[in-house]
């Protein structure tokens, strides 16, 4: 198989005929990275699973429509950033937990994950990164994990550059300050 960058993937889609294909090419292009992204957002290896499957389903549905007026990838992160987000609002409004119960409990998932290999400086920064607010965790996540640029974080997370570096500076310090303090 071929390496196909998006711009040929949304033409393959386009043509009736090659859609399916198209569509499976564009999923085992992604689905890795989204499965981490949505993963560092939600921790657990099942929701991540089920998240990535619903982002697949909005993308099929809403393939058709992509006006590329911005990256594939930029638009297949929004989705998958907004299903997560939408995942933790119903899981902290299912359980009536206030937030901050709520990231205790993610992180005691995090401890106990089985899908979970890091060594302990790494349980310690996702320990960090979990008792950052969620926009600055997510910022945080795109920027050191996913190395992503600014600008396209702004087209994801709908918010100017500026913001999202202030945010990033934030969470950098906070998870700092997490790992003087011990």
């Amino acid at each position: 198989m071929s390496e196909y960058n998006d711009k040929e993937l949304l033409a393959l889609f386009k043509d009736v005929e090659k859609r399916n294909y198209a569509f499976n090419l564009i999923v085992r292009k992604y689905q890795e990275k989204l499965y981490w992204h949505i993963r560092k957002i939600v921790i657990k290896h099942e929701d991540s699973n089920d998240i990535l499957q619903n982002t697949f389903i909005k993308v099929w549905k809403g393939l058709d429509g992509f006006r590329e007026d911005s990256k594939l990838y930029t638009w297949l992160y929004r989705i998958a950033t907004n299903e997560s987000l939408t995942f933790l609002k119903q899981q902290k409004t299912k359980y009536l937990l206030p937030i901050v119960d709520y990231e205790n409990n993610l992180k005691e998932t995090l401890v106990s994950d089985v899908y979970f290999n890091g060594n302990e400086i790494q349980c310690k920064l996702q320990k960090a990164v979990l008792d950052l607010p969620e926009k600055q965790r997510i910022v945080f996540n795109m920027k050191y994990f996913d190395e992503m640029k600014y600008d396209d974080m702004s087209k994801i997370l709908e918010t100017s550059v500026g913001a999202l570096k202030a945010s990033y500076h934030h969470a950098v310090k906070k998870i700092e300050k997490y790992f003087t303090e011990d």
